[in-house]
């Protein structure tokens, strides 16, 4: 079985695994948005933390830069994720299908 690898920083690759990619957003978003505090990656986001849509936007811009992985316009709507673990999710289906 193939084992893909992907690149999160510069110069350091390794396979990312869902809990990997739950790990490496939330410490993104805690370094983003310290404002935060501590997050829990499945509660509300909007409830929660208040996130809006500008928010979101930079959370995924600084998300697309960390894991290399390219957002649609319309992924970049904060209707399209309830909590955090929903951008994981999201991010780990776009991992999975670098080859």
């Amino acid at each position: 079985m193939k084992t893909k690898l992907y690149g999160h920083k510069k110069g350091d690759t390794l396979r990312m695994e869902k809990e990997q990619v739950k790990l490496e957003l939330k410490a993104l978003i805690e370094e983003i948005m310290p404002e935060l505090g501590e997050v829990e990656i499945d509660k509300n986001i909007v409830s929660e933390y208040g996130i809006n849509s500008v928010s979101i936007i930079r959370l995924i811009v600084a998300a697309e830069e960390k894991f290399g992985v390219k957002f649609t316009d319309y992924e970049l709507s904060l209707e399209s994720y309830d909590t955090f673990g929903d951008l994981a999710a999201v991010i780990k289906e776009k991992l999975d299908k670098v080859d």
